[in-house]
């Protein structure tokens, strides 16, 4: 009964806090033998206010707004944390909370039994979420029913798989695992699964599950330890709730360092070390000698009898190594009493701590008001630890600590120091110019808490610090290092190096940090994803039929057909996805009007999708009347195969309000290519255009319009004509046209006394005129081409114009025959006409005197063959040939044009000879004169 007196009336419980500031924190359920009532505690160093959400099981149960120096409380109900019924342990289960900020905050979770008991969770943030646990609990000797042990698992992602082994037979509330040692279930983002057991013989239950290894395939956080336990040498003290978040292995470390809480007892200070790899050797304040050896899932209890005075302070503070990452969780107490146990996880130390906690709200209350409300309990002390690199610079609320309380050394490491100021109240904010964690612990009546602060990963994680995605969304890490560099998927991003960033597009994300001689490390990967984006589109349905193909209005993904979704159907019409994942719409009958569908997609890429919901408002709405049409025109006199066609004259559409374009082909139509731009003087061959109508609305259709052009229609009896220059003609173009009109000025059927020409005439049938050319041509005068005179015989060749041709001498008699015999010696003049029987062209012809003897005897008679009279002749030859035809004689202006019967001054020998001679008649045409004949050479010796 005095124990219990005590318990109530004046022991001091130990409470352990460690917090981490983030814009995500989770908490997963715990098993309570003992009913509590519990409030979020939250604090932001934003002066900006925002809100914070909190969830469980994904549904918004409230939200507060809280900023710098105002930080808020949300009581939350016991049914979303808590379980305090077997049915709920070993089981899948619905309670844990996700809190939501769009700023980095600090939150915690403080839990109280009236003034009996107390406890305070804190969040690591996303420091505290990970995929591989070891469980850590507090071993006791205890077998009261109201002690237990509570291992909670909430899942942050969908289809998350879990497996949790451990040693030996543990007796578990709720049910038995279908395995001795092992146990895999899966969860939905937002469901949990508790395993809590009771103390069991000697506490022996509650102690074999220390050292449970869990794992999971996507991020999970584990709450663990005893809501009720104890760890004191007088178990039969009292209990208390021993509790905190875990964090996973890939934060652990393996330098550590603490500061005695404030119990006088060894056997309630000191910590927990769970082990993580076979063979972890355990060093105590820089010695070289392992205090113990651990294997994987091993724990190892550390005395608080290892604390070291630094001098005579009365400041104990202690330095722990490892040879491998562990778990280390302070035993801390207020008194010396058990009822007043609890512990927190302990950070590593190492050079990325941040380098101010700013700032911790609320530090001295609990929710122990009435209504659950937050009060500043009766006599509440707090004592606040801090831990820093030698050398630093530190205020606590912009002051400078005393002498007094700090820095104190630590034994076996001198690259560290501990401040401990013995009273803190209110809002905190610890700022050092090095890395720095702090710890409290204090308490109030017969409750009391403690704890750290910061620091849950050996190196910096990203966090939000305002946006959940793209676009909104702005990254950061903490702003106490030296220099930083953004990378977005192992890329560096140019100029990225401020400690805040705002990522354009989604992808991985880590930032590359520096700090004193630290080597520089690059934080975890911060997955950034684009937000839902949420459109209002347009449509107009034009045929009573719709296809409704998704497209992104900004990502460059392809839909994946399974996603698309109709999230609101249409009301006047229905809809449905088809295999392709396109949407086909179809209004109800008769119905013209507005319908609105709201449907979602997401895209291909399997990491980043890409997702969006539009809101599609359809017009419902008739098409346009058309009808297909013809025009003719009549041909273009420059191209008779081309007409000139006034589109806008086709009667394809009488509706009023429409509009018509126009294409040459059905697709241009269809697609809005190669309009026609000037459509009433558009000119084309034999074919087909198309006409597109639209209406208001945008519905159209498309007409077909036949053009055919109208060739040109000619006279078939109006010819070319040939006739004699001076002569006249009739042109007639014959009857069947509606008028004519020639060149002339006439407007008859024909016209006479035609001259030689060119005349057109304008034909007209019906609409279209034709203008036909006509061309008199002047006959073509016969041409003497040459004249043969053989003797007293003439010849005229004659060529050019028309057969037959008549001859003749006097112009008077005519002759069918081109020869003329017995023609005396001397000029004489020839005519000649063609077929036309126009004027006869005439040559004049000179037949020369003939000569068939010579006796070149010198007696002056007939002495040489002389032909000097046809000197003045054009063109004059004159040539002797013997019987063989060989040349023998040429007359020229040397000679005379004369021949006296020798070669070379020799006289040739008697007999035949013959000769020809030519010459052009000096008339216009020159007509050429050949003579031939023979002549008697008599030469006497």
């Amino acid at each position: 009964m005095k124990n219990i007196i005590f318990s109530l009336l004046f022991i001091l419980l130990a409470i352990p806090i460690s917090a981490q500031r983030d814009t995500d924190h989770w908490f997963a359920p715990y098993y309570a033998s003992t009913s509590y009532t519990q409030a979020l505690y939250l604090s932001t160093d934003s002066t900006t206010p925002f809100v914070v959400t909190v969830n469980s099981n994904n549904i918004p149960i409230g939200t507060v707004t809280i900023s710098k120096n105002a930080p808020q409380i949300f009581v939350v109900p016991i049914a979303v944390i808590a379980a305090n019924v077997t049915s709920d342990a070993f089981s899948i289960i619905n309670k844990g909370l996700h809190v939501q900020g769009t700023k980095p905050f600090y939150c915690s979770l403080r839990i109280v039994s009236g003034t009996t008991h107390a406890e305070i969770i804190t969040s690591k943030g996303k420091a505290g979420i990970g995929k591989e646990f070891y469980v850590a609990g507090t071993p006791s000797t205890a077998t009261s029913t109201g002690n237990n042990f509570t291992a909670g698992v909430l899942a942050t992602e969908n289809n998350t798989i879990v497996t949790a082994t451990w040693n030996g037979n543990v007796a578990f509330f709720g049910a038995a695992p279908a395995s001795i040692n092992t146990h895999t279930f899966t969860l939905n983002k937002g469901q949990s699964f508790i395993f809590a057991g009771g103390p069991g013989a000697g506490g022996q239950n509650q102690s074999a599950f220390i050292g449970a290894k869990i794992v999971s395939n996507k991020p999970i956080t584990l709450t663990n330890g005893n809501v009720n336990g104890n760890f004191g040498s007088n178990t039969s003290a009292g209990s208390d709730a021993i509790l905190d978040q875990s964090v996973p292995t890939e934060r652990l470390g393996s330098t550590f360092a603490m500061v005695k809480t404030r119990s006088t007892n060894d056997d309630l200070e000191g910590g927990i070390i769970v082990g993580t790899e076979d063979h972890t050797q355990i060093f105590i304040n820089g010695s070289n000698t392992p205090i113990a050896t651990i294997n994987s899932g091993d724990f190892y209890r550390i005395s608080g009898s290892n604390y070291v005075q630094q001098g005579t302070s009365g400041h104990f503070n202690m330095f722990i190594t490892t040879s491998k990452n562990v778990y280390l969780y302070q035993l801390v107490s207020v008194g010396n009493s058990s009822a007043t146990c609890g512990y927190n996880y302990i950070p590593p130390l190492n050079c990325f701590l941040p380098r101010k906690i700013d700032e911790i709200g609320k530090i001295n209350e609990m929710p122990t008001g009435a209504g659950t409300t937050s009060t500043v309990p009766n006599g509440t002390i707090v004592k606040l630890n801090i831990l820093t690199e030698a050398g630093a610079n530190v205020t606590v609320n912009g002051v400078q600590p005393a002498a007094s309380e700090g820095p104190f050394p630590l034994t076996g490491n001198n690259s560290w120091v501990t401040y401990a100021i013995p009273s803190s109240t209110g809002n905190v904010t610890v700022i050092s110019d090095k890395a720095v964690t702090a710890g409290i612990n204090g308490g109030y009546s017969t409750s009391g808490y403690g704890g750290y602060f910061a620091g849950f990963s050996s190196i910096p994680l990203i966090a939000k610090q305002t946006g959940e995605c793209i676009p909104g969304i702005v990254l950061e890490v903490d702003d106490s290092y030296d220099t930083y560099q953004w990378f977005l998927n192992g890329n560096p991003i140019t100029g990225a190096n401020a400690n805040t960033f705002t990522p354009l597009v989604s992808g991985n994300y880590t930032v590359r940090i520096a700090v004193g001689s630290c080597t520089p490390a690059i934080t975890p990967v911060y997955k950034v994803y684009t937000c839902l984006e949420e459109s209002t589109k347009t449509m107009t349905v034009c045929e009573g039929y719709q296809a409704i193909v998704p497209e992104f209005s900004n990502s460059t993904q392809s839909y994946v057909p399974s996603t698309v979704t109709i999230l609101t159907p249409p009301v006047n019409g229905t809809a449905t996805v088809d295999p392709a994942g396109v949407i086909n719409y179809t209004p109800n009958f008769g119905y013209m009007g507005m319908d609105t569908i709201v449907y979602k997609f997401c895209g291909n890429n399997p990491d980043f999708t890409d997702c969006e919901q539009v809101t599609l408002t359809l017009t419902v709405s008739e098409s346009p009347i058309v009808k297909d049409a013809a025009l003719r025109s009549c041909f273009e006199p420059s191209n008779p195969v081309l007409g000139k066609f006034d589109l806008t004259s086709a009667g394809v559409n009488v509706q009023p309000g429409t509009i018509k374009q126009y294409y040459p082909s059905p697709t241009d139509a269809q697609n809005g290519t190669n309009e026609i731009l000037t459509p009433a003087n558009y000119i084309a061959p034999d074919g087909v255009v198309y006409i597109k109508v639209s209406n208001a609305n945008g519905c159209y259709r498309i007409a077909e319009v036949t053009l055919t052009v109208i060739p040109p229609t000619y006279s078939d009896v109006l010819k070319d004509q040939i006739i004699c220059m001076e002569n006249t003609t009739t042109l007639d173009a014959g009857s069947g046209f509606t008028s004519y009109l020639w060149s002339t000025g006439a407007t008859t059927q024909s016209i006479k006394n035609v001259g030689v020409g060119t005349y057109w005439v304008d034909l007209k049938t019906r609409e279209c005129t034709t203008r036909q050319t006509v061309k008199v041509y002047p006959s073509e005068n016969p041409v003497i081409s040459d004249i043969n005179i053989s003797n007293n015989t003439v010849t005229l060749n004659v060529i050019a114009g028309t057969a037959p041709y008549q001859y003749s001498m006097d112009n008077v008699s005519w002759q069918n025959e081109n020869v003329f015999t017995n023609i005396p010696r001397g000029s004489h003049t020839f005519y000649v006409k063609d077929s036309y029987n126009c004027t006869p062209v005439e040559v004049e012809v000179t037949v020369p005197n003939l000569i068939n003897i010579i006796t070149p005897n010198g007696d002056g008679i007939n002495d040489a063959l002389d032909y000097s009279a046809l000197s003045d002749k054009p063109n004059f030859t004159f040539s002797i040939y013997d019987r063989y035809g060989s040349k023998i004689h040429e007359g020229s202006k040397l000679n005379g044009y004369q021949w006296d019967g020798s070669i070379g001054g020799k006289k040739v020998s008697t007999g035949n000879y013959w000769f020809d001679m030519g010459w052009n008649e000096t008339n216009k045409k020159q007509t050429p004169i050949k003579y031939t004949g023979w002549i008697m050479v008599k030469n006497r010796n």
